[in-house]
């Protein structure tokens, strides 16, 4: 069983021209090859988590991508190019920027951990079914 972790800043975007520093830390784990787990932290506050496919991530780096309660896009170019990821929840929507130079190399690493195409190999479908069942394995 393998992990990818990257801590960065991502910035919350408040109103146009004006944004928020938020950790946050990317998690991505080879027995639950198909997602990618974002924490964020902010002091004084209990970390906030998402989960969304590691494919709407990928495909987000390129282009407009989601529909529903995630949505991933890139912007800027070059050294200042950045990734879009809109998150919308009953309590509301936020906007976050992350830097492109540090999420894509991440993301390619994911894939040589569990590479595309791959990801049944890595699940343990009979082991989750018994945990659903409440099957004792």
């Amino acid at each position: 069983m393998h992990i990818a972790e990257l801590n960065c800043t991502m910035h919350l975007v408040v109103a146009p021209g004006f944004t928020i520093p938020v950790d946050a830390r990317f998690s991505y784990r080879s027995w639950d090859p198909y997602s990618i787990h974002v924490a964020f932290s902010v002091p004084g506050r209990a970390a906030v988590s998402w989960v969304f496919a590691r494919d709407l991530l990928a495909e987000g780096t390129g282009r407009p991508s989601g529909l529903g309660d995630v949505r991933i896009w890139p912007g800027g170019a070059g050294q200042a190019a950045f990734i879009c990821l809109d998150l919308s929840s009953p309590y509301g929507r936020a906007r976050f920027t992350a830097p492109a130079t540090e999420v894509t190399p991440w993301l390619g690493r994911t894939y040589h951990l569990v590479p595309a195409g791959f990801e049944t190999a890595w699940l343990n479908l009979d082991g989750e079914l018994s945990l659903l069942l409440g099957e004792v394995t």
